[in-house]
């Protein structure tokens, strides 16, 4: 298939763009591994089921408006497609995507322009325990609740640092989920200095506020989770004080009944397809231009790829792309007049962003504490102790740590434990530019390989008269 413009992801930032594009007469495809679009800020439950609840209210009406006008439009929206790849070609991009839940079969779509709304991934940093039947993600109980209805226990310790912990908190606490405490590490007294930046954030977290007193949330902060307890699952947390500098303060501790924990530290940008066209980055983040494009031609970048900042700034920054796509592929300069209220919803966004960055982030010394036994990659079974081994054995950075003990070379390619594994060893974490952006059959590669012998293989000539 062809089109003019391959937007993948359909979060916030990709139906912008697609609605963007296609008001301004663009063919657009819009590709996503989920079954529906929405992404995970608008992520709705199977079909039959009562989804009323599942869209922050806050966020509903902006859904619903963007639902209908995807529906009103000429975009193409393919769910469950597992995008591999993307080829740059002379004559555009190509967009590989493997199809359905079993992912064995692999599509070609060609493009003139290609849009990352990848989004982003959660950050965990381990601890004894944090293997156990229980354990889940922040993000993932809200995916839970969200996509399924369903939660991820009855008593809920919600832990770890960043914004996304109020919505988990109070969402599970709407479901009628009993949640026993929600740990933060984040210091409060450090919030003034970054009152002014976050003054727009201010009446979205007095709203949070609220819905934590009326279901009764005890709130911990300066608090970190230690150790999960438990032998088949789950039975408790044990938490603790932190001091000034990020240590847990001795004699603090504390145990916390439950049978489920909810526990994150952030997230980082979605950037291996990014990667592997060879884009530059910023930091952790796609680096692009005020249109939102890339360093790579044909390529723009827009939400949590770019930088993690929310449902609004991806909306602003997806409408933008959307807009500089239509001019470039008119052939004309776009009007940066045009976008300049989605332009102010950004920098204000970027501007509250980069104060949450500053302000969450995890206990500066948590990596000396976890100890030698803990499994920091679940893929390759590889624990703190060996990954301090291999820092012994000379490894300055995470890539010769990952050669060392195989930490990072399981199914899931270091997106869960880098981060670990950066904490144990103290190496800044770097990204890592793979071939492909998820694993790929081999039957897939080798359909493609044969594909393209027999393009490049001569064929005899044909014989006066035959078809």
């Amino acid at each position: 298939m062809r089109t003019d413009l391959a937007v993948i992801g359909a979060g916030p930032a990709g139906i912008a763009a697609c609605l963007a594009a296609s008001r301004r007469g663009v063919r657009v495809a819009l590709v996503d591994a989920a079954p529906g679009h929405g992404g995970q800020y608008f992520r709705r439950p199977a079909p039959g089921l009562d989804a009323e609840g599942a869209v922050p209210r806050h966020g509903r009406r902006t859904w619903t408006r963007r639902r209908d006008a995807l529906a009103a439009s000429t975009v193409d929206v393919r769910p469950e497609h597992h995008v591999w790849y993307v080829e740059r070609e002379s004559g555009g991009l190509t967009v590989h995507a493997l199809l359905g839940p079993e992912q064995r079969e692999s599509v070609a779509l060609h493009a003139d322009a290609v849009l990352l709304a990848t989004g982003g991934y959660e950050t965990v940093l381990p601890f004894p325990g944090w293997t156990l039947p229980g354990v889940v993600t922040a993000g993932g109980a809200q995916a839970m609740l969200k996509g399924g209805l369903v939660t991820p226990g009855r008593t809920v310790v919600v832990a770890g640092t960043g914004p996304l912990l109020l919505p988990v908190a109070t969402g599970l606490a709407a479901a009628g989920v009993r949640v026993a405490a929600l740990v933060e590490s984040t210091d409060p007294a450090r919030l003034p200095r970054h009152a002014r930046a976050l003054a727009g954030k201010l009446p979205e977290a007095a709203g949070y506020a609220a819905r934590l007193l009326r279901h009764r949330v005890p709130v911990l902060t300066r608090h970190t989770v230690v150790r999960a307890h438990g032998e088949d699952r789950l039975t408790g947390v044990t938490v603790a004080a932190l001091d000034a500098g990020g240590r847990v303060r001795p004699g603090t501790e504390r145990l916390l009944p439950c049978d489920a924990l909810a526990v994150g530290h952030g997230m980082l940008p979605h950037t291996d397809l990014a990667e592997t066209l060879g884009c530059r980055l910023d930091g952790h983040a796609v680096a692009v231009d005020a249109e939102q494009r890339t360093d790579v031609p044909g390529v723009w970048a827009a939400g949590e790829a770019t930088g993690i900042g929310g449902a609004a700034l991806a909306l602003a920054e997806g409408h933008i792309a959307g807009r500089s796509i239509a001019a470039r592929l008119r052939g004309t300069a776009p009007d940066p007049d045009a976008w300049a209220p989605a332009a102010r919803v950004r920098a204000r966004g970027r501007t509250a962003a980069a104060a949450l960055h500053a302000l969450h982030t995890p206990p500066a010394h948590w990596g000396e504490g976890v100890p030698d036994d803990t499994v920091i990659c679940r893929c390759e079974e590889v624990t703190a102790g060996a990954v301090r081994e291999a820092v012994t054995l000379g490894a300055g950075d995470t890539r010769t740590v990952k050669l060392l003990t195989r930490a990072g070379m399981g199914w899931c390619q270091g997106r869960m434990c880098a981060p670990g594994v950066a904490a144990v060893t103290g190496c800044p974490p770097t990204p890592t530019r793979r071939p492909f952006a998820r694993p790929v059959p081999l039957g897939v590669l080798a359909a493609g390989h044969e594909e393209l012998a027999a393009y490049d293989r001569p064929h005899p000539p044909t014989p006066e008269g035959s078809p």
